[in-house]
């Protein structure tokens, strides 16, 4: 890949940020179409935030990829929402263009896209466990398609938005045995990675063989909550597969050009 003074500039930032893939994917897709483009990473805590989002409009970035723990935070940065993002209130994506940054969320079609391939989502029983940035595209993801939401979380009080929101009903992890009779099991937590990846957010008594049961962890690929859904015979959606529908979006954000769908699965999920 030549670099010169023309190759616009795109970034994913977030804290860890260092597992990524996305640079990898991106890139990939640079390469397969000739575009003059380059995706790099920063790590940026959340100190650094206002100074990172100065940064990548001071050097004219084209896009900003944001993760964990930023999607919320980075809302008053920018100049301009998206309706779908200012909807969710959550952003992954920022464009930038002569100066001004729009945030965009593709997380929930991330979200969506895997789910609709199991079928139609209009009346499922969904429990999402989370309440973060990435929670509030997939619980958008959910209640836009028609699907009945249930968010379980530590602290109820602090996920009050999602019955104003997505008009979702709120419970304490400790009522966790529920999701047994759901048909939708979301994990939005980062528990399964990193120094978590032993962890699980669902108990493995509470899987059942009915489940469809979707990560966003990514790294490692069969997080323990995968594994132990399969092993109770429910279908089970990988984080890659959030990460590659998400990526796809970003991308023609970016470049306004259609993605090599191929290219950036084949460096996600190797033959």
């Amino acid at each position: 890949m030549r670099i010169s003074a023309k190759t616009r500039q795109c970034i994913i930032i977030g804290d860890p940020v260092e597992h990524s893939l996305s640079p990898a994917m991106h890139n990939a897709a640079y390469r397969a179409l000739g575009l003059d483009y380059i995706f790099t990473v920063a790590r940026v805590t959340t100190d650094s935030l206002a100074a990172a989002v100065a940064g990548v409009r001071a050097l004219g970035f084209r896009g900003l990829t944001v993760t964990i723990p930023h999607k919320i935070a980075i809302l008053p940065l920018l100049d301009a929402l998206d309706p779908v993002a200012k909807k969710i209130g959550a952003v992954n994506t920022v464009v930038q263009d002569n100066g001004i940054l729009t945030g965009y969320n593709t997380d929930w079609l991330g979200t969506r896209t895997p789910l609709l391939s199991y079928g139609d989502l209009q009346g499922k029983r969904v429990a999402l466990i989370g309440a973060g940035g990435a929670a509030r595209a997939m619980a958008y993801a959910v209640t836009a398609s028609g699907g009945h939401l249930s968010v379980f979380v530590r602290d109820p009080e602090k996920a009050k938005e999602f019955s104003d929101d997505f008009g979702a009903r709120v419970f304490p992890l400790t009522e966790i045995a529920a999701v047994a009779e759901m048909d939708i099991l979301l994990n939005s937590t980062p528990l399964g990675m990193g120094d978590q990846k032993d962890m699980t957010p669902i108990p493995r008594h509470y899987l059942r063989s009915h489940h469809i049961v979707f990560d966003a962890v990514y790294t490692p690929r069969k997080t323990r909550l995968l594994v132990e859904a399969a092993q109770a015979g429910a279908r089970v959606i990988y984080g890659a597969d959030m990460l590659l529908h998400q990526g796809t979006a970003q991308f023609t954000l970016y470049t306004g050009m259609p993605a090599p769908v191929d290219v950036m699965r084949s460096v996600l999920i190797p033959s």
